[in-house]
């Protein structure tokens, strides 16, 4: 007799069973059971969270105060169109106008800059002049970190500040007006600072005009258009967006004034102004409905003192008796106008339809994953609910010969031991929709545990019959 094997240890039969039990739920077949809840707290929970969604994706609100219309959300979110975003984009700038300070007229070549229009030109508003600089010895400016100073000790020969205007000579010098000293410098002279013209430009700039010449392009779907209607007369007009939208030709005083800013300080310290152009155009409509949208905002911070406004410096140079060579020095105050071009094109595609309408169709079973949570959680009778959502059918080789268990004599069998019965005996359905399987529960009459007395089987029929309707409690 052959030797009986040791046993193994608890730990590793335990191990043992539960792989078993993981290796046979593998291989298990679960489909949905259609369980029929006559709740109508719960129903109204369902179905709230059904519309919910539906308002999502059918309807959506046209703002605050303002009624629900239907929009589907496809429409408003073009979910159902492939689409294109960033357009190929030129622009071209043209600025006209003239304008006069205390001293002369100004016309469009001294103030703007720069010269050629692209997409940000400069329009100069004030100048800080400095005429008449040569190549010198003179004193530093007294704005200049460290530039005072009591005796030559005080100044280094040779040392030169980044901040500063030149390199200094070791000499401690008068200043230009006032009783302070500073380091004598050898640079452009008189350095900025010291005899300073202010001139201000900016008032007629108001009325000067900007052409905003804009077309784009979208690779994708190989659509151009511009900002300007074939054959258009652009001598007499000006932008108006409700009745001349294809006239790109602006007022300064317009920008500034749509950006919600004050022209007079604008124009005393400088600053950004953004030309937002914006194409969204739906390409399976008409090349007519595709238009641009024009939007401004300033762009520079305006209350952060060490970053706001907007200058630049430049100079003219010149020559006197054809040998000394002098310069105009302008430190220049001015609006910027950034153009800036943004879009988004769509044409219809199949492809993004049916993933958003799968999308769609697949959220609304959200409704049924909560509803099922609290069937199974917080109503009374969730164990109930539990024990007929969750059944577990045997095929005829797990009993012993193929026979389902019988039945404790006296009694019909419990809800527990119908649901053992193997398929090919399972009793009839007395409803008259015989494909679906679908069970009523109806929470008003249920009682926990109740048993349901089955006839006996009759001579015609050796399967368990359900006169009472046994699945409907």
């Amino acid at each position: 007799m052959a030797a009986a094997q040791p046993g193994l240890p608890a730990g590793a039969a335990v191990v043992r069973r539960l792989a078993r039990g993981c290796w046979s739920a593998f291989w298990d077949y679960e489909t949905p059971k259609v369980i029929v809840v006559r709740n109508r707290r719960l129903g109204f929970v369902h179905r709230m969270v059904q519309l919910l969604i539906l308002l999502y994706f059918v309807w959506v609100a046209s703002g605050a105060g303002t009624a629900l219309f239907p929009r589907y959300v496809f429409i408003v979110q073009k979910s159902y169109q492939d689409s294109e975003t960033g357009p190929e984009s030129s622009i071209i700038t043209k600025v006209k106008g003239i304008t006069i300070s205390e001293h002369k007229v100004w016309d469009v070549e001294e103030y703007v800059k720069p010269p050629e229009g692209g997409s940000v030109v400069s329009i100069i508003t004030r100048m800080e002049v400095t005429p008449s600089q040569t190549l010198g010895t003179c004193p530093e400016s007294i704005r200049v970190h460290s530039s005072t100073c009591h005796s030559d000790d005080d100044c280094i020969a040779g040392q030169l500040d980044m901040q500063g205007n030149g390199i200094r000579t070791g000499h401690c010098v008068p200043y230009y007006h006032g009783d302070s000293k500073t380091c004598e410098v050898s640079a452009w002279c008189p350095v900025e600072d010291g005899t300073t013209e202010n001139q201000f430009l900016g008032k007629m700039a108001p009325n000067f005009t900007i052409l905003i010449k804009n077309n784009i392009h979208y690779p994708k779907f190989k659509f151009s258009k511009g900002n300007i209607a074939s054959q258009k007369n652009l001598k007499h007009c000006t932008f108006d967006q409700d009745s001349d939208p294809y006239c790109p030709i602006f007022k300064l005083g317009f920008i500034v004034e749509q950006a919600g800013e004050n022209f007079t300080e604008l124009a005393h310290k400088g600053g950004v102004i953004g030309v937002i152009i914006n194409w969204d155009c739906d390409l399976d409509l008409s090349e007519s409905e595709c238009n641009p949208k024009y939007s401004f905002r300033r762009l520079d911070p305006k209350y952060d003192p060490a970053s706001s406004g907007y200058n630049f410096r430049f100079a003219k140079y010149y020559k006197i008796n054809s040998t000394t060579t002098t310069r105009t020095l302008i430190k220049a105050y001015g609006i910027r106008i950034d153009v800036i071009v943004h879009g988004q094109a769509g044409k219809f595609s199949l492809i993004p339809t049916i993933i958003n309408l799968a999308t769609a169709l697949t959220s609304i079973g959200v409704g049924s994953f909560l509803c099922d949570w609290i069937l199974l959680t917080f109503m009374n009778k969730n164990k109930l609910y539990s024990h007929k959502k969750f059944d577990k059918v045997r095929t005829p080789s797990h009993y012993p010969q193929g026979q389902p268990p019988n039945p404790p004599s006296g009694r019909g069998p419990t809800l527990g031991e119908l649901a053992e019965l193997p398929l090919a005996v399972q009793p009839p359905r007395p409803c008259s929709i015989s494909a679906l399987t679908e069970q009523v529960v109806d929470t008003l009459d249920l009682h926990v545990g109740q048993r349901l007395p089955v006839p006996e089987p009759s001579q015609q029929d050796s399967t368990f019959t359900d006169p009472k309707g046994l699945a409907q409690l």
